[in-house]
C-alpha cells in the first residue's frame, strides 16, 4: 500500500493547521471589511452580520469573522433580541471561537444598547418658568457652601439640551469666563441659554458684580444670536429671577 493511501483526507494535517490561522478582519478582502464600509457609508449601512463581526473582531481557524457572526445570528433565528438575552457564560459555552473577551464585549454592547434605548424614551426637562429652573437646579446648588456658576443650554422648545458647570469658586464669588460661555453655546447649537448660580450666604438679591456679569453675557450672546432667557440666583431657601424682576 502506498503511504499516501493511509492518510485520511478528512483529518487536517499539521501543515493545514499552520496554513489556516485565526482569520482577522484585517485579513479580509477590502470589500468584505465592515469597518471600511462603515467609514465610507456610515454604520447604518452595515448588516446585522457586519455589525456583529465588528464586535467580535476576529474569526477562528478556518472560519472568517463574518462567517462566525453569521453562524451566531442564524443560531438565534436572526433575532437580536434573542441574542441579547444570552449571558456571558452561555455565549462562551455555545459558540466555538467566542472566549471571555468576545462574550463580555458582546454582552456589554447589548446592555449599552438597551440603556441607550431607554434614555431615548426620556423627555428632556422643559424650562417654561423661573420656578421650573429653580426646581431643576436646587438640588445641585442650594446646599453648597461655595459658589458655582452653571449654564443651561436649551433647544427651541426650551428643553434642556445640556447643563454645564462653568466655574466653581469661594463663599463670595466665582470667576466666569464669558468667552467660554459663548463658545459652549455655539458648540451645543443652543437656541437659548439660562444662567444659574448660587449665593451660599442666603442673600437673594444680585450683587453689582452679578449685574455687570449678566449684562456682559447678554451682550456677547446677542452677537452669536443666542438669547439669554434668564439668570437665576439660588439660595438656601429660595431664588431670584432677573426676568421675573424685569431686569432682563
Amino acid at each position: 500500500m502506498n503511504s499516501m493511501d493511509s492518510i485520511d483526507p478528512t483529518i487536517p494535517s499539521p501543515m493545514d493547521a499552520r496554513s489556516n490561522p485565526r482569520i482577522l478582519i484585517k485579513d479580509l478582502n477590502e470589500d468584505e471589511k465592515p469597518r471600511e464600509k462603515a467609514g465610507r457609508l456610515g454604520l447604518d449601512s452595515l448588516t446585522d452580520v457586519e455589525l456583529l463581526a465588528l464586535l467580535l473582531g476576529s474569526g477562528m481557524s478556518g472560519k472568517s469573522v463574518l462567517d462566525l457572526a453569521r453562524e451566531i445570528l442564524q443560531d438565534n433565528d436572526n433575532k437580536l433580541s434573542r441574542l441579547s438575552r444570552m449571558s456571558i457564560a452561555e455565549l462562551k459555552k455555545k459558540y466555538k471561537g467566542v472566549g471571555t473577551a468576545k462574550a463580555t464585549l458582546l454582552s456589554a454592547a447589548m446592555t449599552f444598547g438597551a440603556r441607550v434605548q431607554k434614555s431615548l424614551s426620556l423627555v428632556d426637562e422643559q424650562m417654561i418658568s423661573s420656578r421650573h429652573v429653580y426646581n431643576y437646579m436646587r438640588d445641585t446648588l442650594e446646599r453648597l457652601n461655595y459658589e458655582e456658576f452653571w449654564v443651561l443650554h436649551l433647544n427651541r422648545a426650551n428643553r434642556v439640551l445640556f447643563k454645564e458647570r462653568i466655574s466653581k469658586g469661594g463663599m463670595a464669588c466665582t470667576a466666569v469666563d464669558i468667552k467660554l460661555i459663548a463658545k459652549s453655546a455655539i458648540d451645543h447649537l443652543s437656541s437659548g441659554i439660562i444662567l444659574v448660580h448660587n449665593h451660599p450666604s442666603g442673600t437673594m438679591q444680585p450683587s453689582g458684580q452679578d449685574d455687570s456679569l449678566t449684562g456682559r453675557i447678554v451682550e456677547i450672546c446677542k452677537i452669536i444670536d443666542v438669547p439669554v432667557h434668564d439668570h437665576i440666583i439660588v439660595g438656601p431657601t429660595g431664588y431670584y429671577s432677573y426676568r421675573d424682576s424685569g431686569r432682563l
